[in-house]
């Protein structure tokens, strides 16, 4: 079920949260939306969600107008907001209850729903308990069974892992690309690293306006600058600064070589790689024709984090 926004613009009073914003969102991808704090992405969120109307721009949901068919629209997403608002009083089975009424479940289908998002979202053993007891790993699993209890073909996700530990984030992780299987999901997050090992694809978005768009490999390749390569060599050679470094040098896509450092026998250098080039065959060939073992060889590339800082800082 795809999401078809265009042209999405939303005031409040004489700021713009969003800038006449477009994109697509396909049936079955997990879209990492980034950006940083104020920049319009749980603004945008909200209207795909129908919670709020947007000032100008149309948002479609399975090709139903989120102005004209709200109702319709709602029906088919599961929304969990960044502050996941949940009843304390209650037990989680009763929770999850009372959110199936909401969506107008039929009674037969709510007992068997129940038990499934259960077991999905890891709940069996605090199901009887009070939300209020729980720890902020359980709530955030309470609030995703019940943006999955009516069976939504559309996730939208603020936030998810917000104040859980490293353990409960892999949890979910692993949840939100098990779910992107069947449905599509936008999910809103800090944390790069989650959005590298779990979104398709990452739109940032930045001061109200779309700034990059494609999948993380592409972005990191985009705004790629010039690269290094470690590498540690065992040689035998008593000066590495004048036997080895200008062998490497010689290598061709290789701007500069730097020596890091010597430590028990080994000679540990960075080269400095033009844009684009990956000289790692090469110095792989040159060791193995020199004789030198090479205890390791890193390649350190642009990295989603410094994508998202050059686009979002100015």
């Amino acid at each position: 079920m795809s999401i078809t926004v265009r042209t999405l613009t939303k005031l409040y009073g004489e700021q713009k949260a969003i800038d006449s914003i477009s994109f697509d969102v396909k049936s079955g991808e997990i879209l990492g939306f980034l950006g940083p704090n104020g920049a319009g992405k749980t603004t945008t969120m909200k209207i795909i969600t129908c919670y709020m109307p947007q000032t100008s721009g149309t948002v479609e949901v399975d090709g139903l107008s989120t102005i004209d068919d709200s109702l319709a629209v709602r029906s088919k997403i599961g929304y969990l907001p960044e502050n996941n608002p949940l009843y304390h009083e209650m037990n989680v089975l009763e929770y999850l209850e009372y959110a199936a009424a909401l969506h107008g479940m039929k009674r037969n289908q709510v007992t068997h729903r129940i038990k499934e998002m259960v077991h999905v979202c890891g709940l069996e053993s605090v199901r009887h308990k009070d939300i209020g007891e729980l720890s902020k790993g359980f709530r955030q699993r309470v609030g995703l069974a019940q943006a999955m209890i009516h069976d939504p073909d559309v996730l939208i996700l603020d936030e998810p892992t917000s104040g859980l530990d490293p353990n409960q984030i892999v949890e979910i992780r692993n949840l939100i690309k098990q779910l992107g299987r069947a449905k599509t999901v936008v999910l809103s997050t800090h944390i790069l690293s989650e959005v590298q090992a779990t979104c398709d694809r990452v739109l940032i978005i930045n001061e109200g306006k779309i700034v990059a768009d494609g999948t993380p490999q592409q972005l990191q390749q985009d705004f790629q600058g010039a690269e290094s390569l470690t590498l540690e060599l065992r040689t035998g050679l008593p000066d590495p600064l004048q036997q080895i470094s200008p062998k490497l040098r010689n290598i061709a896509g290789v701007g500069g070589v730097e020596l890091l450092g010597q430590s028990n026998g080994t000679s540990r250098f960075e080269l400095h790689v033009e844009k684009g080039a990956d000289v790692r065959e090469s110095a792989f060939r040159l060791a193995v024709a020199e004789g030198w073992v090479i205890i390791e060889m890193h390649r350190k590339a642009t990295t989603l984090e410094e994508v998202f800082h050059k686009l979002t800082t100015s």
